[in-house]
């Protein structure tokens, strides 16, 4: 039987490692990203909340780790592992995570698991198969050969800590070997919940009070006054909190954006490729109501989520339009942010599956992307107008250079320093703000102001 056959009877998938399977199993085959699977799963399946953190974890944990789970399964596996079907590689990836990364979770618990979840999806065959592997590396655990790094630094970082070969050479030869030893340490840390406090409706020290008297530690942030991250806030979404909008989830870094916006009273905005409407809704939560906002976006079910986001903060200036922002038309605006599609590789430590997707050659293709909605953008904006670009990465074709090339063909534009918007340690010298995981502490990111003459 096909695993796309067995995909299609979930009752086979029970459980949290099954569902961690099936989730995984649809991850490697679909270009399903994973934040939307487990969003799906989490709201379907009827399992308690410790179940669901514990799939949380198993799936995000295995994708984090994926590369360096492979090498010590291909040591042990008869065969070749990569090669061997799907549900047999992600339950053998489940039961290896919890044996070398949990700690609650007994070994031969984890081996029980995936041999009975295995017998009953595959057979018997398959079921010893996977008993045999796991109990061999059980037995043999700490002498597992890794690579050496004195003889290859870039696959020793690659599989100890679980990244692409190319992506890990291109970041030596960018950042040197020590910094991107600190860059992929960052990118696998479980990141910290960093929230935005919606100031329309409630000030930024009685929210603290509440996270206080709930004993929820939390650390404000140091670039933003109404930005903190806590790693205490579980069930998000039924938190009365969150229901009643005083807060929404977004890192710091894409508040750095809309700080580089600078959004005044009274203003027509344009965001363009606006879902899932993080940045449209800080931006409205900045005007209070005043001024227009316009969230474009290619997908209809995409303005969705902005507009039930913009619904619970209680903000009513935000129009949607579904359309392409490569081609949509509007009568020029004040101001236009566009978020750009982008590799994401700023982050990976929220989407690691991101690294498993990615080939080199996808950044050729999104800068190209990038570059022709940075030239429609461009018509969007008034004179005396600004333009602000950001992305979710760190590689500098889609960033800087994307820029520069629009410049060289754009002289009615010129770069404002973000320096006279954000905390100066963020802007590089030639006036751009530029973020990463490992120095400091929020997701990776670049971000710059453009001002129409």
């Amino acid at each position: 039987m096909a695993d796309t056959d067995i995909d299609d009877r979930p009752l086979l998938f029970h459980g949290v490692r099954g569902n961690a399977v099936k989730i995984l199993n649809r991850v490697e085959r679909t270009d399903a990203y994973l934040d939307k699977l487990l969003e799906a799963e989490l709201r379907s399946s009827e399992i308690n909340d410790l179940d669901k953190s514990l799939l949380t974890e198993l799936v995000h944990g295995v994708l984090r780790w994926q590369m360096k789970l492979d090498w010590v399964l291909n040591g042990f596996f008869h065969g070749n592992f990569t090669k061997s079907e799907a549900t047999v590689k992600n339950a053998l990836r489940v039961a290896l995570y919890q044996i070398m990364f949990l700690d609650k979770i007994p070994h031969h618990a984890a081996v029980n698991e995936a041999v009975e979840f295995v017998k009953r999806i595959r057979g018997e065959k398959a079921g010893n198969l996977v008993n045999a592997v796991l109990r061999n590396i059980l037995r043999n655990i700490d002498a597992i050969h890794y690579p050496d790094v004195t003889i290859d630094a870039v696959q020793y970082l690659a599989i100890m800590y679980s990244h692409p070969v190319w992506l890990v050479r291109r970041w030596v030869n960018r950042f040197g070997y020590t910094e991107t030893d600190k860059l992929l340490q960052a990118n696998n840390r479980k990141p910290a919940l960093s929230l935005r406090i919606n100031t329309m409706k409630i000030d930024v020290e009685t929210f603290l009070g509440h996270l206080s008297s709930q004993n929820i530690t939390f650390e404000r942030s140091r670039y933003l006054d109404n930005f903190v991250t806590t790693t205490g806030l579980s069930n998000l979404s039924q938190s009365e909190l969150f229901k009643q909008g005083y807060f929404s989830v977004q890192d710091e870094s894409a508040g750095i954006a809309c700080k580089l916006l600078d959004p005044k009273s009274g203003e027509r905005i344009l965001d363009l490729c606006a879902a899932p409407g993080g940045k449209t809704s800080y931006v409205g939560e900045v005007l209070k109501n005043s001024g227009r906002i316009v969230a474009v976006d290619k997908y209809q079910s995409r303005l969705d989520l902005v507009a039930s986001g913009c619904e619970r903060l209680g903000i009513e200036n935000v129009v949607c339009h579904a359309a392409d922002a490569c081609t949509f038309e509007s009568e020029p605006a004040d101001k236009v942010l566009l978020d750009a599609p982008c590799s994401g590789f700023g982050v990976l430590a929220k989407k690691p599956d991101i690294k498993l997707k990615r080939e080199t050659k996808d950044i050729k293709q999104l800068t190209e992307l990038q570059g022709e909605l940075l030239d429609h953008a461009a018509s969007l904006v008034r004179p005396g107008g600004v333009l602000v670009y950001s992305t979710c990465t760190i590689e500098p074709e889609e960033n800087f250079s994307v820029v520069k090339t629009f410049l060289s063909g754009h002289s009615e534009f010129s770069i404002d320093s973000a320096k006279n918007y954000v905390h100066s340690s963020l802007v590089h010298n030639d006036g751009y703000v530029e973020t990463f995981p490992h120095r400091q502490g929020m997701d990776g990111s670049f971000s710059i102001r453009l001002v129409k003459d």
